[in-house]
Formats: C-alpha cells, sequence, structure tokens
C-alpha cells in the first residue's frame, strides 16, 4: 500500500511528519511523492493563522476531489488545525476519514489500517503526555536537518493560539538531543538547526535554569556536526552563556533569529511579551558588542489591535535603527479564543496590509546595503545544487537559514555536490541574494 503525505506549516511540524514516516515505514507501507498513485494520502495541518488554516482547508478538499475521481481510499488529517478544529473537521468536512491530534503520533499507522478497512478512526491523546522526540525519516536535504529541543510554550503572548495547539513548554533530556544529533550526523547531516517555540526557554522546566549553551555544547562535544543554527530565540532569555557560545565555539553559527514583534512598550505590553523595548535593544546590543559579525534576524507584527498610527511610525523607526540582517513581517491575523482577538480597536484589513507594504519597504534598502558590504568577501556556503536554467551553483552562507533567507550563486570551474562547502567570492549583490564564484 502507497501512502502520500503533505506537510504544511514550520519546521516543527515538518519534523513531526518526518517522525509518522518512520511509524509508516516502520509498519511497512511505502511512501509515495506522487499523490494521484497513493492509497492514503496524510495531510499534516498549519493552524497557526488564517492564511495557514485556509491553506490547510485547501489542500484537503485539492486531496479529496482524487478520492472522488481516483483510485484514493482514504484521507487522514493531523496537525495543529485539525488538533485545534477537531469537530468542525469532523462537521464540515465528511472526505476525511481520519482525524489524529498532536499526541497521537504514534497511531499513525493504526489510522492507515483502519482506513483501509473502511473505517473511521480518531485519536486526540494528552498532547502534554505524548513522547518527546523519536524516529525520523529526513525530508530536507540529507545535509541539512531540523532537531527539535522542546515541545509546547509556556510564554502565552496574546495573539498566539500554539499553547492551546501545542500545550505547556516541555524540553527534551540533553542526552536524548544528543543521540538524535549523533544519529543525524551518522547521515551525513552538515548543518543541525534547533528548533522550539521558544528556543533560548530550553531545559527550564528540566533543570530549574536556561540550559541552550549547555546542549550546544553537548553537541559539540558528541558529533562533529560543522553548522549549528540557532532558530526562535526570545530576547529576554538570551544569557551571557549563550553570548558567550556564540563568541566562542566557531562551529555555533555566528547567527540568531529573535522574533522582537514590535518596539512599542504598550503594544509589547498588550501582546504579553516578556520583555520591554530596553530589552530588546539591549539584547541586540550585547550580541553585537561580543559577536560583531553576528546575523540577527527577526520579524514583526504590524496591525495588532489598537496600534496607532505613532506606533506603527516608531516600529518602522526601530527598524531602520536596528539595521537588522534578515527580517520578515506579518499582518496581525485574529485567532479565535487567544486574548488579543476580543481586544478593541481592531484594524481594518486595508490599513493591515498597507503597514505591512510599508515595513517591508524600510527595510529593503538596508537589506540591499548589508549585501552590497558583501562585494569583494570569501563566504563559506553550503552547496544545495545547480540551477540548470541560470547555469550557477547555489547555496547558503552561515548568514542564511534554510527557507527563510536569502541564496547565494556561485560559477564554479569543476562540479560541486550538494552538501559540498565551498569558498565563494562575492561579486555582486540582488536585493536578498548574493553573486559569486568559487575559488
Amino acid at each position: 500500500m502507497k501512502i502520500g503525505f503533505v506537510s504544511l506549516g514550520c519546521s516543527k511540524n515538518l519534523v513531526d511528519t518526518e517522525v509518522m514516516l518512520h511509524h509508516l515505514l516502520d509498519a511497512g507501507y511505502e511512501i509515495t511523492p506522487d499523490e494521484t498513485e497513493a492509497d492514503v494520502v496524510i495531510v499534516n495541518t498549519c493552524g497557526f493563522i488564517e492564511s495557514a488554516k485556509q491553506e490547510s482547508i485547501d489542500n484537503l478538499l485539492d486531496i479529496a476531489w482524487l478520492k472522488k475521481n481516483k483510485n484514493l481510499r482514504g484521507i487522514i488529517a493531523t496537525g495543529c488545525m485539525v488538533e485545534r478544529y477537531r469537530e468542525e473537521v469532523m462537521r464540515e468536512m465528511p472526505e476525511v476519514d481520519a482525524l489524529i491530534g498532536v499526541g497521537s503520533l504514534d497511531k499513525i499507522a493504526d489510522a492507515v489500517r483502519a482506513v483501509l478497512r473502511g473505517e473511521k478512526y480518531v485519536a486526540f491523546d494528552d498532547k502534554e503526555a505524548s513522547r518527546l522526540g523519536g524516529e525520523r525519516v529526513l525530508t530536507t536535504p540529507e545535509y541539512t536537518a531540523y532537531l527539535k529541543i522542546a515541545e509546547g510554550c509556556d510564554n502565552r503572548c496574546t495573539y498566539c493560539a500554539i499553547p492551546l495547539i501545542r500545550g505547556r513548554f516541555r524540553s527534551r533530556p540533553i542526552e536524548d538531543i544528543v543521540e538524535e544529533a549523533k544519529q543525524l550526523e551518522s547521515i551525513g547531516v552538515q548543518e543541525l538547526c534547533l528548533i522550539a517555540q521558544d528556543t533560548t526557554r530550553y531545559g527550564l522546566d528540566l533543570y530549574g535554569e536556561y540550559r541552550l549553551a549547555e546542549l550546544v555544547r553537548a553537541i559539540c562535544r558528541e558529533t562533529k556536526i560543522p553548522w549549528i543554527r540557532l532558530l526562535y530565540c526570545y530576547p529576554d532569555k538570551i544569557t551571557d552563556e549563550l553570548i558567550a557560545e556564540l563568541r566562542d565555539n566557531p562551529r555555533l553559527l555566528k547567527y540568531m533569529d529573535i522574533p522582537v514583534q514590535h518596539i512599542s512598550d504598550r503594544i509589547l505590553r498588550d501582546m504579553n511579551r516578556h520583555g520591554d523595548s530596553k530589552t530588546i535593544r539591549g539584547a541586540i546590543a550585547r550580541l553585537r558588542e561580543a559577536v560583531p559579525d553576528i546575523t540577527l534576524r527577526t520579524t514583526v507584527i504590524v496591525g495588532f489591535p489598537g496600534e496607532t498610527e505613532e506606533e506603527f511610525s516608531e516600529l518602522c523607526a526601530f527598524v531602520k535603527e536596528a539595521r537588522f540582517d534578515r527580517f520578515g513581517a506579518f499582518p496581525y491575523s485574529p485567532e479565535e479564543d487567544t486574548p488579543a482577538a476580543a481586544m478593541p480597536g481592531q484594524i481594518d484589513e486595508q490599513i493591515k496590509q498597507d503597514r505591512y507594504d510599508t515595513v517591508m519597504a524600510t527595510q529593503l534598502p538596508i537589506s540591499e546595503e548589508k549585501n552590497r558590504e558583501k562585494i569583494g568577501r570569501t563566504l563559506r556556503v553550503l552547496c544545495e545544487g545547480y540551477d540548470t536554467v541560470a547555469e550557477t551553483y547555489y547555496g547558503r552562507s552561515e548568514a542564511d537559514a534554510p527557507d527563510v533567507d536569502g541564496k547565494v550563486y556561485f560559477t564554479s570551474r569543476r562540479q560541486r555536490r550538494p552538501g559540498e562547502f565551498v569558498s565563494v567570492t562575492v561579486e555582486s549583490a540582488l536585493d536578498y541574494d548574493l553573486v559569486g564564484r568559487a575559488e
């Protein structure tokens, strides 16, 4: 029997997909990338914001067409949207044959067996009692992998439904994470991206203190993986110990993703962000003082309830002041059952879109200038492949995280392979990408 898989949403959801793929292969099923030849298709949904939920629904409807018009025997829906809206999915999407909650990933093979027998199947076990980690089948290129070090979130930002969906923050023991890192190294992983809803919170629940720096040291001690990357770090939890590790550990990339969300103290309070504008500015200053060549990435939310023109202007001024190397923005999306959705002063959708366009336009010349500053420099680039149309190789420098940042395009007099580190001299810069030649 052949199983198709559609994985939506963030890298943390992708890791869940990889765990389920292992369960299915272990149960003897064949995985196919072609949904038209699958007996059962599994859609791992995202439910973070409205556009993500709509994408999940659209994908389920597309798969339902295969069930009606082709040979597809069953549809299984899993993931965040299913966890949050199980009753609605059951009621409004009768084409779906099985629902699996985020705490029931280990039941995926049981769900497939039930669907193939023509039965409906539902499993929503306690998400806070489910096993963390587990063997995986990588869906990323073999040289890059995400490593989820914790599950859930305790921050309770007023705009975010993740604690409702994923439960409380739960760290994995250091020993378990290191063992998984060793397994990933054994299959050729060159870049390990550490992820969680709040990576910097790692260890507080298990050990009573932040242990991210210690975790990085343990991974480096037990493996030889050359690139370790930190994603989803919160400014109020960036310790001096972690900054020292960034400064002194040559395998911990000089890169940090810090989602600040806003700079207005009033809005940060209404968002229930832990830390004010002084905390944010202080974290940025400490990082840049200790690690002058660090790449800082952030995201902001525009159009949060009650955001005035003055507060939005304050945010744009901060973008110019902070000069982030990598930058993303989201128009605020009101999520059911979150405090922000019930706040007064909800912003018109067009105003939110206009503010999004404005803040991205504010960042663009900064990104262009920072790219131009790299012309003439030689970068270590992780080759990802060859573009036959452009007739160039492409890859990423340590300043570029997978999926969210730019690329380095380069020519080479000899053949290069994906996963190979290449020294590339930058010759020109685009808005978000670089162009150069291999040495």
